[in-house]
């Protein structure tokens, strides 16, 4: 009987196993961790970059579930639900890890340094959209400093808008904007740093290779 009960538990569709986990029902909140788990350490990685930490996000995020999975009224999808509940717990981790409170201002101070005609910085930078190495973009993502990373990750991976960016991190829509614009200037500085450097390893690579031929190949 029991063999039976585990395996009717190992099969529930989502939406049953929700509504057991409610009641307080472990195995069908194992069932949604098992549904979930890979997702929400991939969405934590993305976030914060350190494979590490973001195995230490995706379980308390799975404690903070487990809290608050009463609170689930089945407005949004559950999956939705999930992501925010995600999101917040990065979030309040990095509030807490290193960030001074000042900076979040300090980073997203409308960019007043150019002359030039002010543009919509919330727009797609199409330098950005091409066709650009996943490995090295990442890499540059990494360097971007944590309020830059979080607004990029929010709004350019996960698909956030401005004003649900604005509420998660408790700054003004501008203040995303403006953040959004740096982070995605300070990425094109590192894209075409690296750049610049493997064009001039090439260079070193074929001079090193025409320096090293026979001489009655030269």
């Amino acid at each position: 009987m029991a063999r039976a009960r585990r395996f009717e538990t190992v099969e529930l569709a989502e939406g049953e196993a929700i509504r057991r986990a409610q009641r307080g029902d472990s195995a069908a909140f194992e069932r949604i961790y098992r549904l979930h788990s890979r997702r929400v350490y991939s969405l934590c990685l993305r976030m914060v970059g350190n494979p590490a930490e973001a195995e230490d996000l995706a379980q308390e995020a799975f404690l903070q579930l487990f809290r608050k999975i009463h609170t689930f009224r089945g407005e949004s999808a559950f999956s939705t639900w999930l992501h925010r509940l995600v999101v917040n717990v990065v979030l309040m981790r990095l509030r807490k890890k290193a960030v001074p409170e000042s900076s979040l201002e300090e980073l997203t101070e409308p960019d007043e340094e150019s002359g030039g005609p002010r543009r919509d910085v919330g727009e797609p930078d199409t330098v950005l959209t091409g066709s650009i190495d996943r490995v090295n973009l990442q890499r540059a993502v990494d360097q971007l400093p944590p309020g830059y990373k979080m607004v990029f990750v929010l709004h350019d991976v996960q698909g956030y808008e401005h004003n649900e960016i604005a509420r998660l991190m408790g700054c003004s829509i501008g203040n995303s904007k403006s953040q959004l614009h740096k982070a995605r200037m300070r990425l094109r500085e590192l894209l075409q740093e690296t750049e610049r450097e493997r064009a001039r390893q090439e260079r070193q690579a074929k001079s090193e290779a025409a320096g090293n031929a026979p001489a009655d190949a030269k």
